[in-house]
Formats: C-alpha cells, sequence, structure tokens
C-alpha cells in the first residue's frame, strides 16, 4: 500500500472507531508498518486539516470527528477535472475561497500521473478577476449563513447612503460577477440582497436567525433585478 492510499486508509479505520481512540502500535499493526511510519502519517494528516486529534494517558489515542469529514469519493478523471477548474474559478472575494482552495490542493494532490499534470494545466487556463470584498466581511458573511446566526451589516447603498440592519441570512446569490446575501431584513422588516463589496463591516450577533424562504425572499430582494430569475426555486 503507498503513502497515500494508506493516508486515506487511516482516515476511514478511525472513522469506523470513531468515537473510540485508536493506539499508534494498532494502526501500525492494522496497516503492517512500524509506529513511527504510523506517528508521521498521523501529523501529516493534522497538518493539513484533517481533524484528527491526540488524547495523551492511559486509554488515550488518535481520534477523528466522523461530522467534519467525509468518506472516500470516487470520481473519473473527467469529474476531478471539472472540480479542480470549478474551484480555481473561485476568486480571493468568492465566498468559501478559502475552503475552495484547499479542496483543489486535496483533489490535485490525491491525482497522480497524466491526471494530475491535465487539472494542473487546466487551472492555469482558468483566471478569475476578483472583486474588492472585505476578507473580514466574507468572513462573517460565511460564518452567520454556516451558524445560522443573525447578522449586524454596515451596509452602504447605491446613493451612497450608509445604513446599520440585522439581518437572518438565507442563501447566496451570484450575477453578473456580483455576490449578494440575500436576508430577511429586521430594519426593514423585508427580504433584501445586499451586495458583498458594498457592506462596509459584518458581525455576527449571538442570535439564531428564523428559518426563510429563499425563493420568497428573492422574490422581494433588490438583487432579483439582477436576473429576474422565472422560478426563483431553480436557483436553489
Amino acid at each position: 500500500m503507498n503513502r497515500t492510499a494508506r493516508l486515506y486508509a487511516l482516515v476511514e479505520e478511525l472513522r469506523a472507531g470513531a468515537p473510540r481512540p485508536l493506539t499508534v502500535a494498532a494502526l501500525a499493526a492494522r496497516f503492517e508498518v512500524s509506529t513511527r511510519t504510523v506517528q508521521r502519517d498521523l501529523q501529516a494528516l493534522m497538518e493539513s486539516g484533517v481533524p484528527v486529534r491526540t488524547t495523551p494517558g492511559r486509554g488515550g489515542g488518535w481520534t477523528i470527528d466522523p461530522a467534519t469529514t467525509l468518506p472516500p469519493m470516487h470520481f473519473t478523471a473527467d469529474e476531478a477535472w471539472a472540480l479542480a477548474a470549478a474551484l480555481t474559478a473561485a476568486d480571493a472575494s468568492t465566498p468559501y475561497a478559502g475552503a475552495a482552495r484547499t479542496a483543489y490542493q486535496k483533489i490535485v494532490a490525491s491525482m497522480t500521473g497524466p491526471a494530475s499534470a491535465a487539472a494542473r494545466e487546466l487551472a492555469a487556463r482558468i483566471v478569475a478577476l476578483p472583486r474588492p470584498i472585505d476578507s473580514a466581511v466574507r468572513a462573517a458573511v460565511e460564518q452567520a449563513l454556516t451558524d445560522n446566526r443573525v447578522l449586524r451589516l454596515s451596509y452602504v447603498d447605491a446613493a451612497g447612503r450608509e445604513s446599520d440592519r440585522e439581518v437572518e441570512p438565507a442563501g447566496l446569490l451570484t450575477a453578473d460577477g456580483r455576490w449578494y446575501l440575500i436576508a430577511w431584513c429586521r430594519t426593514r422588516q423585508a427580504g433584501r440582497g445586499f451586495r458583498l463589496d458594498r457592506i462596509a463591516a459584518a458581525a455576527p450577533t449571538g442570535d439564531q436567525a428564523n428559518p426563510h424562504d429563499l425563493a420568497q425572499l428573492l422574490h422581494g430582494s433588490a438583487a432579483a433585478d439582477a436576473v429576474r430569475p422565472a422560478a426563483p426555486a431553480s436557483l436553489l
């Protein structure tokens, strides 16, 4: 078994044993390698962002959080190239751009030979011109959407007027190269679309957001004019 295959197998072994920790000695015996090799592999997994953790002492060992990992998935070369191309197009202003970048790196690293070279060559042909979106704003929007939390905004409209809002995020819309946060605006008591590059500041609050139907909010938001969808539900 080569190292790449063993790294995937280690993750699956830890997933199967979770939440019970597995010792380095047990893993070394399972994969018929030295404890030093297993220790080095586990350290590499941790440094690459895989949520493996070690617990010292009696009864300790290595564990993984199965809720934050995916089982192995097998892609054809065409599917891997498509994913690499799509992830490469996520420029620095795109929501979840950081995760897209590391996902691309993992996909290319898992490919070997001509397939890996082809994926890298394809990615090199894709150029994305980022829009000026503050990274702190983007991170706050991502966190609020992921945690379903109310977001406090300072927003500048098309006329240059700035206002403070509390909004309940419902989703994201992209149109004409721009990104919009679609949300229920508590200040206006209506659905609104907020261009990310017009959000001057953003911070998630501790309040849980109420659930909202994205299609219904899109009908009433200013962002709907950006695409005029015949059936907003098809965007979901």
